[in-house]
C-alpha cells in the first residue's frame, strides 16, 4: 500500500516550485509514497499590497501552513526560509533545510545597464526596505520606489518602462526559470540578503518521527549552519519590521563566516560588521556579530526605526 504524504506551501508560482523541487527530491528515495501538494492562502497573502519584506520572519506568511500542520491536516511544509518566524510555534520544527542555492540579489535594469552605469535619478523598483537601504547607501542619486506584485507583474511594469530596473532575489528567478533576464547579481559587499535568503525550510511537527526521518535525508549540514547564525543574528538585534537587516553566512569545515548590517531607511546610516568563527555552535556565533554592531550603535539605528 502506497503512503499519501501532504505537503502545505503558499500557493503562489515560486512557492509551489520550491515545494515540487523537495516532492521531486523525496520521490527519487521514496517510491512507495504518493506526495501531493496543498496550496494554502496565508495572512500575508491576503493583505493586498503587502510589502515585501515587511514581513520577511514575522510568520505572516507561514501562520494558516503551520496551524494546517500541527492539526494533523498536512504532514510537511515547505517554505522560503526568509519568511519563516524566527521563532517556531510550539510543537513544529525545521525538519531539513535543504542545500541554499543563490542567495544574491539581482538587479535587471530596462537598458541593461549594471548599477554602477545607471543614470542619475534612475528609477528603482523594490517594496523591500533592507534593499532600498542598501541601494540608496551606494547610490543616493537613485529615485527608489515601492513595487508590489508577483514576479511576472513586476517584470511587465519594468518592460513597459514604468521603471528603469528592478531588484528581485535570485533564487526566485532561478526557480522559475528567469535567470536570463538578470543584468546583474548583486554581490554581499553591495547587497546583502535577507536572513535565510535562497534557503528553503522544511517545516514538520516535532513529534511526527516516521515525516521526520523521511526529510532527514535532505538535509544539508552547512546550509543549516549558516541559516541558524543568521536567524540567531536577527533573533539578537530583536530587529523589527521597519528596520533593514541583512545578513550572509557561509559554513566550510569547521569556519562559519557571517556578514551583517542594520541601516536607516534612507540608507544615510549603515552598520556593518563581519565575522569568522570556530565556534561549533552556530548560533553563538550570529549572536557575537549582533553583539558587535550593537556596540557600534547599532540600537540607535534600530530605535530611530
Amino acid at each position: 500500500m502506497r503512503t499519501q504524504i501532504l505537503v502545505g506551501s503558499r500557493g503562489s508560482e515560486l512557492a509551489l516550485a520550491q515545494a515540487k523541487e523537495v516532492v521531486e527530491a523525496l520521490r527519487e528515495f521514496t517510491p512507495n509514497h504518493d506526495y501531493r501538494v496543498v496550496a494554502i492562502k496565508t495572512t500575508g497573502d491576503k493583505l493586498s499590497e503587502v510589502r515585501e519584506g515587511k514581513f520577511e520572519g514575522k510568520g505572516v506568511f507561514t501562520k494558516e501552513i503551520e496551524e494546517s500542520l500541527l492539526r494533523g491536516e498536512i504532514q510537511l511544509a515547505v517554505h522560503s526560509m526568509k519568511d519563516l518566524a524566527t521563532e517556531l510555534p510550539s510543537g513544529l520544527m525545521v525538519a531539513a533545510i535543504p542545500r541554499r542555492v543563490d542567495h544574491r540579489d539581482a538587479l535587471i535594469s530596462r537598458k541593461k545597464e549594471k548599477l554602477d552605469r545607471l543614470p542619475g535619478g534612475a528609477t528603482i523598483g523594490t517594496s523591500s526596505l533592507r534593499r532600498r537601504s542598501q541601494l540608496l547607501a551606494t547610490r543616493n542619486d537613485l529615485h527608489v520606489v515601492d513595487m508590489h506584485g508577483n514576479i511576472d507583474t513586476r517584470l511587465r511594469k519594468l518592460d513597459k518602462g514604468d521603471y528603469d530596473g528592478i531588484v528581485l532575489a535570485a533564487a526566485g528567478l532561478m526557480r522559475l526559470g528567469l535567470e536570463k533576464r538578470v543584468t546583474e547579481f548583486l554581490p554581499t559587499k553591495i547587497m546583502l540578503p535577507a536572513i535565510g535568503q535562497g534557503a528553503v525550510a522544511i517545516e514538520a511537527r516535532d513529534d511526527d518521527n516516521e515525516s521526520l526521518k523521511l526529510v532527514s535525508r535532505l538535509e544539508d549540514k552547512a546550509t543549516r549552519r549558516a541559516v541558524e547564525a543568521e536567524r540567531a543574528f536577527a533573533r539578537k538585534l530583536g530587529a523589527n519590521c521597519r528596520t533593514p537587516i541583512a545578513a550572509y553566512s557561509k559554513a566550510e569545515g569547521d569556519r562559519l563566516a557571517i556578514d551583517g548590517m542594520v541601516a536607516s531607511t534612507d540608507g544615510r546610516k549603515l552598520l556593518r560588521s563581519q565575522l569568522v568563527s570556530t565556534n561549533p555552535n552556530p548560533e553563538e556565533v550570529g549572536e557575537e556579530l549582533a553583539e558587535s554592531l550593537l556596540a557600534k550603535g547599532a540600537q540607535y539605528v534600530l530605535e530611530a526605526a
